[in-house]
């Protein structure tokens, strides 16, 4: 396994040629300003390369070893000289050709990076808003991928309500220990903070795998289950009271910008975060998921 094994061509099952023999990925680092408008770091590409002078996102070809998120956030210090530290990870959208594929890896910027080019494979680097892209010459793969990539530019927040899909697994036993079923609970979904998870219910943007953030209410017996050491994409909120007002609660303190997803199967809950916009599912969702 050597660094750069994957330079060379291939040809795809569409008959077209492209750069990366194990395939290819992009970064396309977002970041939300004040009032909600997202801003992407866009790619000039040196005249030379492929599709030179067209606007894409800084990336290329992933070596053998490596996956796509090692490979995007790789390619984007060589070429725009980022940190990956800043950049949480949101999605990720898979291009399939037919034996090769572009993965476009969507992560989230805590402000406008500065960013220049940092090799001769860029010509210029510039954070656009949704609305100047088209106004670009786009890369053609880039092109074809954005009606979807561009819907998934918004975060994703889950907020589970514990005590019903506790309850809708039905363990046996679970009755009697609330606080170590809310703990197991707790645990898996930490697991899922850094897999990631394999697809949102219909209504979400559709890509291969997201990494939402998540909350978990916990309440009643279960009120002093801690967090997942190391995970800090999922959050316990403990409800002092009713677990669906802490519900409501997460919902109400969510950006504006972000999607909000409720995992629940409680008829009274779901219309009450439905009315402020949520997305609502029920433990089944989460449950294929673990």
């Amino acid at each position: 396994m050597a660094a750069r094994d994957g330079d060379g061509w291939v040809e795809c099952a569409l008959g077209h040629r492209h750069w990366g023999l194990y395939g290819a990925a992009g970064l396309l680092a977002v970041h939300h300003d004040g009032a909600g408008v997202s801003h992407v770091l866009m790619q000039e590409r040196a005249g030379w390369s492929h599709h030179g002078g067209t606007w894409g996102l800084p990336g290329g070809a992933l070596d053998s070893h490596e996956d796509a998120v090692a490979g995007a956030f790789r390619e984007a210090r060589e070429e725009a000289g980022l940190d990956g530290d800043n950049l949480r990870i949101q999605g990720v959208y898979i291009d399939d050709h037919g034996g090769w594929s572009f993965h476009t890896v969507i992560a989230a910027s805590p402000r406008l990076l500065d960013a220049l080019p940092a090799n001769d494979e860029s010509v210029d680097l510039r954070w656009l808003t949704p609305g100047q892209i088209p106004d670009r010459p786009l890369h053609p793969g880039f092109a074809g991928s954005w009606p979807v990539i561009g819907r998934a530019l918004d975060p994703v927040l889950v907020v589970l309500d514990a005590a019903n899909i506790v309850g809708a697994r039905a363990e046996h036993g679970w009755w009697r220990d609330r606080a170590g079923a809310a703990a197991k609970l707790v645990s898996e979904v930490g697991a899922l903070g850094v897999s990631g998870v394999r697809a949102l219910p219909a209504g979400l943007p559709a890509l291969t795998r997201w990494f939402p953030r998540f909350t978990v209410v916990v309440e009643g017996a279960a009120r002093d289950v801690a967090g997942v050491p190391g995970v800090p994409e999922v959050t316990v909120l403990s409800a002092p009271g009713s677990g669906d007002d802490a519900v409501v609660r997460a919902v109400r303190q969510a950006p504006e910008w972000e999607h909000v997803l409720v995992v629940t199967a409680d008829r009274g809950l779901r219309e009450r975060v439905v009315a402020l916009g949520a997305e609502v599912t029920g433990p089944r969702w989460l449950l294929s998921q673990l």
